[in-house]
């Protein structure tokens, strides 16, 4: 794999095999924990085999086919992401089953669409109007796209927002002979507690049987982003729909890598520990470029590397040269700007060359920076590298 111009990659031979602190790399560079991934692969894949839910995880997280191969390995039913593209990445890596969690309203991308369906690809996207039912409905092909209804809420994000709203998108698509009704959809994550998702897993639900006379014997329902799938896989599976096999499906993805910010909080394991617990993947290392003032670090990272929308990176180690580790007590970052961050010092010792190791907060944004990502054992060697495809 010869990555010579990707950032934090100083030589075009392969760094597997190599430690992450012998020269051969440059900093800032995002790495990987591979041993902590596949505990969390297990893990969940575990939990949902438990809960008998079926698992789509929404690779838009890390747009990484290595990371979808091992959780495909692991037993997960396909993989969900979020527009064309993405799913062009995975029909070109070999993803059997997709799970497009949008309408498709572009006419090049349902050509494509009615292209790879024709071709064996097993995709399913969702609609929400009658104009993404009429536009899907006019492809061309031999074998039906399959589309989910998806049901939303006042407030929220896409979605039918009535009853009588669903029916009339469910109508639409049983009487196009290009289209399969395969079951209904919904999003709960911006949705405030346990109790308002719950109810909306119960809208989906009353959605279900109120479109059942136009679903097929076995029925997709499918919910679930990183922080209540605990509420999802409780109330989704079931004996609930007479005369159907309901298929419930989550899409949770920012599982895989975890972190040390948004999620450690938010994580449906801080409610319902006994099940299981994530640990935080991803490393941001990054090295103190000047100390000008007391108190005060710049470190050479900054919004080109390290997600910034759902909290700052967090530092939690540092690093000198040879291996000195002093105590990462009293750092905190303070702000952030294009390649720079500040770094507020309280009672600790930096001085420029030392290396910070930081937590990030949201992989979701921090994968997407980054088209090279070692993955690293628990010695620091390099076992494999990632490449994205955002």
């Amino acid at each position: 794999m010869r990555v010579p111009l990707d950032k934090g990659f100083w030589e075009s031979d392969s760094p597997v095999g190599q430690s992450l602190f012998g020269g051969t790399f440059g900093w800032p560079l995002l790495v990987a924990r591979s041993g902590t991934v596949d505990r969390n692969i297990a893990t969940i894949a575990a939990y949902t085999r438990r809960h008998g839910v079926a698992h789509a995880p929404h690779g838009k997280t890390t747009m990484a086919p290595t990371l979808w191969r091992a959780q495909l390995d692991a037993g997960a039913w396909g993989i969900t992401v979020a527009t064309a593209d993405q799913a062009r990445v995975c029909r070109e890596f070999g993803v059997p089953r997709v799970l497009l969690a949008n309408q498709l309203l572009d006419p090049a991308a349902l050509r494509w669409a009615a292209a790879e369906t024709d071709a064996g690809f097993d995709l399913y996207f969702q609609v929400d109007s009658l104009e993404g039912v009429a536009a899907a409905a006019a492809t061309r092909g031999t074998r039906p796209l399959q589309v989910l209804v998806e049901i939303g809420y006042q407030g929220g994000r896409t979605g039918c927002r009535t009853e009588s709203a669903a029916l009339a998108v469910a109508g639409a698509v049983a009487a196009s002979p290009r289209l399969t009704l395969a079951g209904v959809t919904g999003y709960e994550g911006g949705l405030p507690d346990p109790a308002a998702v719950a109810a909306f897993v119960d809208l989906l639900r009353t959605a279900a049987v109120a479109l059942a006379h136009l679903l097929p014997p076995s029925v997709i329902v499918s919910a679930g982003g990183s922080v209540w799938f605990d509420v999802v896989a409780e109330r989704l599976p079931g004996d609930w729909l007479p005369g159907h096999e309901v298929v419930p499906v989550l899409r949770s993805g920012a599982y895989v890598t975890h972190d040390d910010g948004y999620y450690r909080e938010h994580t449906p394991f801080n409610r319902v520990p006994g099940e299981g617990g994530l640990e935080a993947a991803l490393e941001l290392w990054a090295q103190v470029i000047s100390t000008p003032e007391p108190g005060l670090a710049i470190v050479g990272m900054g919004k080109r590397d390290a997600p910034f929308d759902e909290g700052l990176p967090v530092p939690l180690a540092v690093r000198r040269a040879g291996g000195a580790a002093p105590p990462a007590a009293g750092l905190t970052v303070t702000r952030l700007m294009d390649q720079h961050a500040f770094l507020a010092v309280d009672g600790a010792a930096l001085a420029p060359g030392d290396l910070v190791r930081f937590g990030i907060s949201h992989p979701c944004t921090a994968f997407d920076k980054w088209r090279a990502i070692p993955l690293i054992d628990d010695a620091d060697v390099v076992v494999d590298v990632m490449r994205t495809y955002f």
